[in-house]
């Protein structure tokens, strides 16, 4: 009989909050961009939208505030200069200070070559410049949802593999506990065998 029943993947997803969870909070946002008036704009829309907004002028920066500062997405700007975009991106996922930080690179680049190549180094989503607010907001939440359900899965799945560890941990040392009831049983059968030899001798000699 099995001592775990697996949820079915779409149960589990199931029981996930929905989306509006995420609409119903303030997301941390950090806008990293060298133009001040870009900052300042995108900034305001967002903070009208329900966003708390860190602003940084470059990538430097940025990895020195996500040191004190977490935060639920990044939108880099792809025209960076003292630290290009793609390296800032790489920096923040290699330092792992934002883990669970979904990443948007924000261009002006239509092609899309330039959406593959920062999908491929690491980015979660790709916006093209201008952009229409409403728009950006779906997309925003949209990938903060995906990323709280696909992290709720993944601590359901390790707290099933830990359970699963500390059974077989038990499973164990019920086994070693049995074997040894064994030994005992046969040591104790063996003693008593040779306490019947010991009187079938003693009767034999006063025969």
């Amino acid at each position: 009989m099995p001592v775990f029943k697996r949820k079915p993947l779409h149960q589990i997803i199931a029981e996930q909050p929905e989306s509006g969870a995420t609409a119903s909070r303030r997301l941390r946002v950090l806008l990293i961009d060298e133009n001040a008036t870009a900052r300042a704009v995108i900034a305001r829309r967002l903070s009208r939208l329900n966003y708390d907004v860190v602003l940084a002028e470059n990538g430097f920066i940025a990895l020195n505030l996500l040191v004190t500062r977490p935060v639920d997405l990044i939108l880099i700007d792809m025209d960076l200069l003292m630290l290009p975009a793609v390296a800032t991106m790489k920096r923040i996922r290699a330092t792992a200070l934002a883990p669970h930080a979904c990443i948007v690179m924000l261009t002006g680049r239509l092609d899309s070559q330039s959406a593959v190549e920062v999908l491929e180094a690491g980015a979660d989503d790709h916006i093209v410049k201008p952009f229409d607010f409403d728009l950006l907001d779906a997309r925003l939440r949209h990938l903060c949802a995906r990323a709280e359900r696909l992290g709720m899965l993944s601590r359901h799945n390790a707290e099933l593999d830990a359970r699963i560890a500390r059974r077989a941990v038990e499973l164990g040392e019920t086994r070693d506990a049995l074997q040894e009831m064994q030994l005992d049983r046969a040591r104790l059968v063996s003693s008593i065998q040779a306490l019947q030899d010991e009187v079938a001798r003693l009767s034999a000699r006063q025969n």
